[in-house]
């Protein structure tokens, strides 16, 4: 498949499974792989990983679920947690990180570009889970990016033993795909592009 090919192949794809034929060892390496060989501004290399197969996916996903238990009312609970269920049917998830030393080390190292290391930052984070997100695809492993971020941070951290220099940016659950997703459609192009020669 070409690049373009693979870009248009993933899709968010919220019906998952555990039923990932390709083995978890399998998966860890790809994963750290394609973070590996993603860009960041000036090779800071900022993104961190921590990566939870089967029994840790689902305790993640119980943390997201008692957390939003503390602050989602009790009438909309149930919907909450079929969502959260949903995610936790799944094979793994993939936590992404921004290590906040690395970007402080960038600033105080040039500082006339300071303001724009955070920014830089989630640059390379949205690269590193697209290129992820993309690799799984390749595999034939469906994915849905998620944000409960903040509110779990700190039970999260705790958990897995994360480093406080760590910020939890995104989590991308992924797992078999047990539907496909649904049609895609996209704005007309003169909306959204300018093209001068």
């Amino acid at each position: 498949m070409s690049f373009i090919d693979q870009i248009e192949k993933r899709r968010t794809i919220y019906a998952i499974g555990n039923n990932v034929t390709v083995p978890n060892a399998e998966l860890e390496a790809l994963i750290k792989k394609t973070i590996r060989l993603s860009p960041s501004s000036f090779n800071s290399q900022s993104s961190r990983a921590v990566i939870l197969f089967d029994a840790s996916h689902v305790k993640f996903w119980e943390i997201v679920r008692e957390t939003l238990r503390k602050i989602v009312p009790e009438a909309a609970f149930e919907a909450t947690s079929n969502k959260i269920n949903s995610f936790a049917a799944g094979k793994g998830t993939v936590l992404f990180y921004e290590d906040q030393d690395v970007i402080k080390g960038l600033q105080e190292k040039f500082a006339a570009y300071a303001d724009n290391f955070p920014v830089w930052s989630e640059h390379s984070s949205a690269i590193a889970q697209f290129a992820v997100w993309t690799a799984l695809s390749e595999q034939g492993v469906g994915a849905s990016l998620q944000h409960y971020n903040p509110i779990v941070d700190a039970e999260t951290a705790e958990t897995f033993a994360v480093p406080a220099s760590w910020k939890l940016r995104a989590q991308l659950v992924f797992g078999s795909i047990e539907a496909p997703a649904g049609e895609k459609t996209f704005m007309d192009d003169e909306v959204r592009f300018k093209t001068f020669n």
